[in-house]
């Protein structure tokens, strides 16, 4: 093999590799909206599908990014309830929150900071987002306390 082909696959494999690592973790669903959604934005991000699973009172959509593995949990009425994450990072929570963004934006302007590796719960009225791990083992899980449906209880949606 030539010295400079090998060059330019090596470098095409090292940007692959960077892109991956540097893109941010993007979200992939909108709390509070159709499973339609979900879809559309997978799409969108050529996220790769993982795996679903029917739990019975609602179902596992689970997608991994680059950063992250993103579950997202739809209620049998087909509206995202909750949506837990794991991975090397904290998703971008914007767009995962849509209209509870604003929420989630006050109840983080008035919330106590406290330094080192303690677990982070923000309650905003329509919204609950919880925030733990540490450096390259980060979780967190956000939910709307009203659209989880009756008989599933927060614990199991990690």
């Amino acid at each position: 093999m030539e010295p400079r082909a090998f060059r330019l696959r090596a470098l095409r494999h090292v940007g692959a590799l960077l892109a991956a690592l540097l893109i941010p973790c993007a979200t992939l669903a909108t709390l509070g909206e159709p499973v339609a959604s979900v879809a559309a934005d997978r799409r969108a991000l050529a996220a790769k599908p993982g795996a679903h699973t029917d739990l019975g009172g609602f179902t596992v959509e689970t997608v991994m990014t680059g950063a992250a593995t993103v579950r997202e949990y739809v209620a049998t009425s087909g509206m995202v309830f909750a949506i837990a994450w794991s991975g090397l990072a904290h998703p971008d929570l914007g767009p995962l929150l849509g209209s509870y963004q604003a929420d989630y934006r006050d109840a983080l302007q008035q919330a106590k900071r406290t330094p080192g590796r303690r677990r982070a719960q923000l309650q905003a009225g329509r919204l609950v987002v919880e925030r733990w791990g540490h450096m390259r083992d980060l979780h967190g899980l956000a939910y709307a306390p009203a659209l989880v449906p009756p008989g599933v209880a927060v614990d199991d949606l990690r």
